[in-house]
């Protein structure tokens, strides 16, 4: 009867503080199995997304502005998988933050630095294919490895205040809220900055990749018809494999660039129209996004040869090798 008794008495985060949140009860072995399942998310998340970081910045012939971008948005990735996934895994899993709110403060800041990082990196990898395909002439020009790495420089650095500003806004609205407790690491937002962050973190983006993608495949698809009437001359055949090989690159990006969308708008919106407390559609939509940063990287893998060369050469050590970095992993371009 004791045992009984106890185990249905209230729970709380923290039982000696008088406005302690209350802790969902699970048995052991579900609190095992989502620990184990989220431990498994985040360690494929990151030696995925390591792999992509390694395999550009080891090999000499992937030092690209278009894999500069591609190996920043893996980093925001892999960090998704280092610190996000088990945070939040934990906060489901045990219904309560011990941190304190300096830590979940900056904890929020870096969810919100990642996500608009990311967001940054994909609008950079449409204008860098939107060139490369529309203006190939011009890309050598116009896209070169040192503006890159200052527009990465320049993505991250700008999303750092800008995430700062919409933390310290849900501080104070949440210091209005009647219904808060101690021992949980939310966050609400004033009307304004709804506004203001559905544009710069929906809109504004979204609506610049969309329209980007949709001129590139336009123009692919002239160029094709265009190519397929001149190769009788031979004369074409070295351009047209290289515009297949940047209208490949275009739609593999393409591709990266429509699963992140999918998976993130449905989150965004229905987040904008309901309590931050997260209802059980809210957090799948979530876990989708969170699932969506170890997708990328097997997205390469299907559609890369080098990352499939790359990969191969990191798995048996031969990067250890002298003049590893040198070597050819495009032998069908070379």
């Amino acid at each position: 009867m004791a045992n009984e008794t106890e185990d249905h008495e209230t729970q709380y985060c923290f039982p000696a503080v008088n406005s302690s949140c209350i802790k969902t009860k699970r048995s052991t072995l579900e609190s095992n199995i989502m620990y184990v399942i989220f431990s498994l998310q985040s360690v494929c998340t990151v030696i995925l997304n390591l792999l992509v970081i390694i395999s550009i910045a080891h090999f000499k012939k992937l030092h690209t502005p278009t894999n500069l971008l591609i190996l920043s948005l893996a980093a925001a990735d892999m960090l998704v998988g280092l610190i996000v996934v088990p945070i939040e895994g934990m906060k489901l899993t045990a219904t309560c933050w011990y941190f304190g709110d300096n830590i979940c403060g900056l904890y929020s800041i870096l969810v919100g630095l990642l996500l608009s990082a990311s967001l940054s990196n994909l609008m950079l990898i449409a204008v860098d294919r939107y060139v490369a395909v529309c203006h190939p002439l011009l890309y050598p020009h116009k896209i070169t490895t040192a503006k890159t790495l200052f527009c990465i420089f320049i993505c991250w650095f700008c999303a750092l205040p800008y995430n700062c500003a919409l933390w310290i806004s849900s501080r104070l609205s949440d210091s209005n809220k009647t219904d808060a407790c101690y021992g949980e690491c939310t966050f609400t937002f004033s009307y304004a900055w709804k506004v203001t962050d559905l544009f710069f973190s929906l809109l504004f983006p979204c609506s610049v990749i969309i329209s980007l993608y949709l001129r590139i495949f336009y123009v692919a698809h002239q160029q094709v018809k265009v190519i397929n009437s001149m190769l009788n001359g031979k004369s074409v055949l070295k351009g047209s494999l290289r515009r297949k090989s940047d209208r490949k690159a275009a739609l593999t990006l393409g591709l990266i660039v429509t699963v992140y969308l999918l998976c993130w708008i449905p989150y965004f919106i229905l987040s904008l129209t309901e309590n931050i407390k997260m209802i059980s559609t809210t957090m799948i939509l979530l876990w989708i996004m969170y699932v969506n940063s170890a997708v990328n990287p097997l997205i390469y893998a299907f559609f890369y040869p080098w990352f499939k060369m790359s990969v191969k050469h990191i798995l048996t050590l031969k990067i250890f090798q002298p003049a590893s970095s040198l070597l050819n992993i495009f032998p069908d371009l070379s």
